[in-house]
């Protein structure tokens, strides 16, 4: 749950490394409490950012603020943060309860306390009674767990997550999406996640900031930033998202009269449009592949709007099937034809359908974002 005061604050802030602009004019405000995720491909700035939250990078110009007070004079080891990072950085040498403890070397408390704050963290991340047990016999899910207690024995403000669960394998990963989402309702602190897994950011977060060479391309919860993506490129980057050519017909009052290709006329309303600069394509509907369904011989559907098809591929995922489609109508400007990936989930009763079948797409004005 998040507190409506901020706990960070970016205000212009601008990195370079000689002559490598690595941020640039980050304005940000994180709220107290709240899990936030910076987004990005490898080398768009996100782990830079970090960073500088982190005192470990300085900043070339503009304000860093953690819980009001400004970073600039403060060293990285009198921050009210603390980091977890991708390689977890576990003593295997040590057991786990002298991992976690390693933070409290300087803590003039006492080792009855000390032992006591150990046990603490370590039922915090599920690892109660795992404090004799050594550290090179853990799994990797279960160091990823000693590495977030380490980090939460010193009672941080604000836990920075450095792509803490890229090492994992898929089934763990999912796991520990859920853990550390339940972990951060638990304590209640602020949570900062660099990650370039789009999945990820959109089950983990409260909000999202997308970067793109050094600056946030949009800021946004996860159920706007994968709806209405502000540009072809956010929405390029979150997830899958079908693009066709459009031409703009008219525009009245609160409502776009487009011409789609092999979609027809639609008319679209103010905050189906994306405000972004025109891309070189010009301006181009983009829908998600699980917007629009597909319609099997005889089978009835209750979307407003129907398109004939041909289908190019099929891939099957067992909870999923991926088809390509090729719309009547619709080419490339090279001429070759343009297809649309379209998600069908498979519940019972509804067969797959095969390559070079001629189908029905059904489908809502409603599920289009208009990019011009």
């Amino acid at each position: 749950m998040t507190d409506a005061k901020p706990m960070i604050e970016c205000r212009d802030v601008h990195k370079y490394y000689g002559d490598y602009h690595a941020l640039r004019g980050i304005d940000l405000t994180i709220k107290g409490g709240e899990f936030f995720s910076l987004l990005g491909p490898s080398g768009c700035g996100k782990t830079t950012l970090l960073r500088t939250i982190a005192g470990f990078e300085d900043i070339s110009s503009g304000v860093v603020l953690i819980d009001g007070r400004e970073m600039g004079d403060v060293p990285a080891n009198k921050r009210p943060t603390n980091m977890v990072f991708q390689s977890y950085a576990i003593f295997p040498h040590l057991t786990v309860a002298e991992n976690v403890a390693f933070g409290l070397r300087r803590d003039p408390r006492g080792k009855a306390e000390k032992a006591a704050a150990v046990d603490e963290a370590l039922s915090m991340v599920g690892l109660k009674g795992y404090g004799a047990r050594s550290a090179h016999a853990l799994s990797g899910g279960q160091r990823q767990r000693v590495a977030l207690a380490r980090a939460l024995i010193l009672k941080p403000k604000v836990l920075l997550l450095d792509e803490p669960l890229s090492a994992l394998d898929r089934k763990m990963r999912e796991q520990m999406q859920v853990e550390l989402i339940k972990l951060q309702r638990q304590v209640g602190i602020t949570f900062v996640l660099v990650t370039h897994d789009q999945e990820e950011a959109l089950v983990m977060s409260d909000r999202i900031a997308v970067m793109f060479e050094g600056e946030i391309a949009q800021l946004d919860g996860p159920e706007a930033l994968y709806a209405r993506p502000s540009t072809r490129r956010v929405a390029d980057f979150i997830g899958v998202m079908n693009f066709l050519p459009a031409e703009i017909l008219s525009h009245v009052g609160g409502t776009v009269t487009v011409d789609v290709a092999g979609l027809g006329q639609v008319e679209l309303p103010e905050h189906q449009i994306s405000r972004a600069n025109p891309d070189d394509e010009g301006a181009m509907i983009g829908f998600r592949p699980e917007t629009m369904t597909l319609v099997g011989p005889g089978a009835t559907h209750n979307q407003p709007r129907e398109t004939n098809a041909t289908i190019d591929e099929v891939v099957y995922y067992g909870d999923m099937t991926y088809y390509d489609l090729r719309l009547d109508g619709v080419a490339r400007a090279d001429g070759k034809a343009r297809t649309v990936r379209i998600s069908m989930r498979n519940v019972f009763g509804r067969d797959v359908q095969e390559v070079g079948t001629r189908t029905r797409l059904a489908w809502s004005p409603g599920s289009l974002v208009l990019f011009r």
